[in-house]
């Protein structure tokens, strides 16, 4: 069956109504106060009620579309996550964390530092290497234990993530955007560079004033434009020179180390610290040295999570997990047999995606891919047996936090389930491309629009990537219409959908589950959705104004 895109007769109408689950989920968590969970019930009746009915997606696609979101939150993401927690729980366990406060503190006391520290250096080379929340995660249980509030611990994760967000997991975001945007690869670097690292700049200032507002900016805002600049530049050169593979694994650690060393000889005059966080005397007396052995222990967790993320990674690597692919004739890797895939009864192949949105018809696959070993959160577990096994811990204290994991996070997985679900109805039924679609209408002002639609894409489906296959061919094709440089709207498909991943459920979900505040994650979208819409807007007013030359 074909997918309709204008089921009203009026795009702009048909996608107001497409629209509607991801207004209801965002009036439910901000103006109602309602669970994430809550929240993504009455938004999944919602899509599949507007899907079913008006888009004419079969019922039974449905409920496949639901079937296949929630198999997609338990695996690959709440297996990615559970594991991750899992690794901080053992690493507070084990005792690492006095060491870790004490090897941060040792750096700065002040807490501004701190955020540029942890959220934004450390953040992006997690992201790099990882993806999938993980930085959110860490990071924000991270500056919970250094004393920051909950909440604002997860805003300033996810707001830091935006410099990263583009290039996570190896530099796949920008890879699937060169794909299916069609876009030359070299164009498309140099189009990110203007639109995605200009912005990125600024995000370390950003950041600093969460935290301390305008006192903040006056007395660091030298280190934090600083930083930024450091890390973005840097990253625009490995982007251009190399590649996306390793924008978010050398530029944050380089940020980390220029970070270290201003602090070695200027601390700001002002040490600002969080309300909760222990005092400054406090903190003195609880001052124990350490010797770098110990602070590299500490660390250990995190640095073998990195190397184990790494590793699997590494092209070789990921080909011994791979699956037999019938279309090309591929093999099937060594440990193939290992990766297992499910069609969707119901769903696969039986909706078709059709211009504007594909060149030709095309049918759907809805396919479960369940890589046991070559998942991203099996290797997390295999750094987390790593971790057990050298740490002072025993092995019964590290299974009771894994009980406890399964326990924090059973209901932020089930939200990111319920998003799944929401997410796969809206794309099987053509809701997501017709909001596409709609934006597209603007002609020569479409510019100005587009990261609306990058932003609509990760918020729907949760990933850049997603947002990347869905979108960026769209993007493409449009440019090619209006006249616009067809790279730098596929750029901007790609850094409108970085600035929605700081409140897109799956993201506000994971925050919330780490910092042991699953059904609150309406808290954290009310803090986080103003610096999303304003970095949003941001990014509408520069692309349109680079559209103008480039």
């Amino acid at each position: 069956m074909q997918q309709v895109y204008d089921p009203l007769g009026n795009q702009a109408l048909s996608a107001l109504v497409a629209a509607v689950p991801i207004i209801i989920f965002l009036l439910g968590l901000t103006v109602l106060k309602l669970t994430g969970l809550k929240s993504a019930i009455i938004s999944l009746v919602a899509a599949v009620a507007i899907g079913v009915l008006l888009f004419k997606l079969p019922f039974t696609a449905s409920l496949g579309a639901i079937g296949l979101g929630f198999l997609g939150g338990l695996w690959p993401i709440g297996w990615i996550v559970l594991m991750a927690v899992w690794l901080y729980r053992v690493t507070v366990r084990a005792g690492n964390f006095d060491i870790i406060r004490s090897s941060v503190s040792s750096i700065s006391a002040d807490q501004r530092i701190q955020v540029l520290l942890i959220a934004f250096c450390f953040g992006g080379f997690l992201e790099g290497a990882a993806g999938f929340g993980i930085p959110i995660a860490i990071c924000a249980a991270l500056l919970v234990n250094l004393g920051f509030d909950a909440v604002k611990a997860c805003v300033v994760a996810l707001v830091a993530n935006a410099a990263a967000g583009a290039y996570g997991a190896i530099g796949i975001p920008s890879i699937v955007a060169v794909q299916q945007g069609g876009v030359d690869k070299a164009e498309f670097a140099l189009m990110m560079v203007l639109s995605a690292q200009v912005i990125a700049i600024f995000i370390p200032l950003l950041l600093v004033a969460i935290l301390d507002g305008v006192r903040g900016i006056k007395e660091t805002w030298w280190v934090a434009l600083l930083i930024g600049f450091v890390v973005s530049a840097a990253q625009a050169i490995v982007l251009v020179a190399l590649g996306p593979d390793l924008v978010d694994i050398i530029p944050p650690l380089l940020g980390l180390v220029v970070l270290a060393l201003i602090m070695r000889k200027w601390q700001p005059k002002h040490i600002y610290r969080e309300p909760n966080a222990p005092t400054l005397a406090e903190l003195e007396s609880q001052t124990v040295r350490h010797t770098g052995s110990q602070i590299a222990k500490a660390w250990s967790p995190f640095l073998i999570l990195s190397a184990m993320i790494l590793l699997w990674s590494v092209p070789f690597i990921k080909g011994l997990f791979a699956a037999a692919d019938p279309k090309t004739g591929k093999e099937a890797g060594l440990l193939g047999f290992t990766t297992l895939n499910f069609k969707i009864p119901g769903l696969h192949n039986v909706m078709e995606k059709v211009a504007p949105i594909a060149p030709q018809t095309t049918p759907m696959p809805a396919t479960w891919s369940w890589s046991i070993i070559g998942a991203s959160g099996t290797a997390i577990l295999i750094a987390v047996l790593i971790t057990i096994a050298i740490s002072n811990i025993s092995w019964g204290a590290a299974f009771e936090e894994f009980k406890g994991a399964i326990k924090q996070l059973w209901m932020p997985i089930l939200m990111i389930c319920l998003v799944m679900g929401v997410a796969n109805v809206m794309n099987y039924a053509g809701m997501s491309s017709s909001l596409g679609l709609a934006l597209a209408t603007a002609g020569s002002i479409f510019p100005f629009f587009s990261p609306i639609i990058g932003w609509i894409g990760v918020f729907v489906t949760g990933s850049v990537v997603n947002n990347n296959t869905l979108f960026a061919g769209l993007q493409s094709v449009t440019a090619q219409q209006i006249g616009a440089n067809p790279a730098l709207l596929v750029a901007s498909n790609t850094t409108g959908g970085v600035m929605a991943k700081i409140v897109s459920p799956q993201s506000i979900a994971i925050a919330a589950a780490a910092v042991e505040k699953g059904g609150q994650e309406s808290q954290i979208t009310s803090a986080a959705i103003k610096y999303s819409i304003a970095l949003l807007v941001i990014s509408m007013v520069w692309i349109f104004v680079l559209s103008l030359f480039v």
